[in-house]
């Protein structure tokens, strides 16, 4: 058989198999979160980047995915900046019981909102 005949057909099967490949799973799902939060330091309508999340995280859920650490915190900021204690609570016991290791932070917030220093 030819040298460059078994080159070609080796080649060839190369392509056709990274063709086939998939990329990995990412841990979390962003969507729009990181834009998001980038908008909020720009000044952006809390309302708007409610809206924006609140759409993201139906997305995720519907695909089965996991928000990224500091999305219900962001979102639990964004209620509070709208007046709404009862969604800044509910968001922040979310992150808490996702991401432990944002309990203290999560509870000194709950705190100052519980005084009404937020």
């Amino acid at each position: 058989m030819n040298h460059a005949l078994i080159k070609t057909a080796l080649l060839a099967g190369a392509v056709l198999l990274a063709g086939c490949q998939t990329a990995p799973k990412t841990l979390y799902q962003w969507e729009g979160y990181q834009p998001t939060v980038y908008q909020h330091f720009k000044g952006d309508s809390p309302e708007q980047q409610i809206a924006v999340l609140e759409k993201d995280l139906q997305t995720i859920q519907a695909k089965g995915g996991a928000v990224p650490p500091g999305f219900h915190a962001h979102l639990g900021m964004l209620y509070s900046l709208s007046g709404k204690a009862d969604l800044v609570a509910a968001h922040f016991e979310t992150e808490k019981k996702l991401f432990p290791e944002s309990s203290a932070y999560m509870d000194f917030l709950l705190g100052k909102m519980k005084k009404g220093t937020q």
